[in-house]
């Protein structure tokens, strides 16, 4: 705890800063130990999963705050910034927030070069706002790129041939059933498909690879200077619970064609065995999306959530665009 609080002293920025991102107003973490580096804005999974980066990890991660200013947001609905998401709440409203960030970040660094990295569903934000704010960003990163045909594909059928029948059957019915049916059934199913695909795939985390330290990160949001211990329970538990439409709307996303569109260089960085966010469909559109900026790279042994291997080349890739 005492060389955390060594090295918060020591960065020439670290602070806990206040900006209104879509109306709302919002607390995001700025930390760098030089304010001249290059800024990387980190966009979470989820949605409403601020981990492993989140505001309430100030000084946790020096390795990468010595390279870059980074800026950690707990998007509206959770941690620090914890709101009731309601059903007026769309990937279009978040998008919104993370281009109002991005200008933040301009206004207050103007001479820095700008990045995003972006998980999972943070990568939706991370395409959207790439092609939309080409001219401010410097280039884009991520880990899990979310593209088309979350959960219901061929891959996630396939992937239960040597499970055992009440497995196969119970997935044959789930993806039958499809992303239209009732809420209420769509909730309970993919609850039962997460569960089956972590007990009998290497889709979420691989089996044969180097977890990442959850319990050091989880420990030091605990003990966080910025959290209180109900910002810390808003990880898991908030205000995400009470929108159906977002889910929906992921469900049947088809975001191939803005690869395209994009004129900054931007890297998609794929587990092997992401059968979730599809490392074959991502690899396949990168290939035909003819488009000399987006580059793909497979990590082996590695899911949907990133082994310890798959967040060292998350780390590679930083200091590849930052220089």
């Amino acid at each position: 705890m005492s060389k955390r609080k060594r090295y918060i002293k020591a960065c020439e920025v670290s602070e806990l800063a206040e900006v209104s991102l879509g109306g709302y107003p919002q607390k995001i973490l700025i930390e760098g130990y030089k304010k001249d580096l290059p800024v990387v804005i980190f966009l979470h999974g989820g949605p409403g999963s601020p981990v492993p980066f989140s505001v309430g990890c100030r000084g946790l991660f020096p390795e990468w705050s010595q390279k870059a200013v980074m800026v950690f947001w707990d998007q509206l609905g959770c941690g620090i910034n914890n709101f009731k998401i309601g059903e007026s709440f769309t990937a279009e409203s978040f998008t919104e927030m993370t281009c109002s960030l991005i200008n933040y970040v301009k206004e207050r660094f103007p001479q820095n070069k700008i990045y995003l990295f972006g998980v999972s569903w943070g990568s939706v934000l991370a395409l959207r706002a790439a092609v939309r704010m080409q001219e401010k960003l410097d280039g884009v990163f991520v880990y899990g790129q979310v593209l088309k045909n979350l959960f219901f594909n061929e891959e996630v059928a396939s992937a239960f041939a040597s499970a055992p029948i009440s497995a196969q059957t119970a997935v044959q019915k789930i993806l039958a059933d499809g992303a239209g049916c009732e809420y209420a059934i769509l909730n309970k199913n993919l609850k039962a498909l997460n569960k089956l695909l972590r007990k009998h795939t290497n889709a979420y985390f691989n089996k044969n690879a180097r977890p990442v330290p959850v319990g050091k990160i989880i420990m030091g949001m605990l003990t966080s200077p910025d959290y209180s211990f109900k910002d810390f329970k808003a990880v898991a538990k908030n205000g995400y619970r009470f929108n159906q439409s977002l889910w929906r709307e992921l469900l049947n996303i088809d975001l191939t064609p803005l690869l395209s569109e994009v004129k900054i260089k931007y890297l998609l960085i794929q587990g092997d065995t992401d059968i979730v966010t599809s490392t074959e469909t991502a690899v396949r559109a990168v290939e035909n999306c003819n488009n000399p900026n987006v580059t793909v790279k497979t990590v082996k042994n590695s899911g949907h959530m990133p082994s310890a291997e798959a967040m060292e080349e998350c780390f590679k890739a930083l200091l590849q665009f930052v220089g």
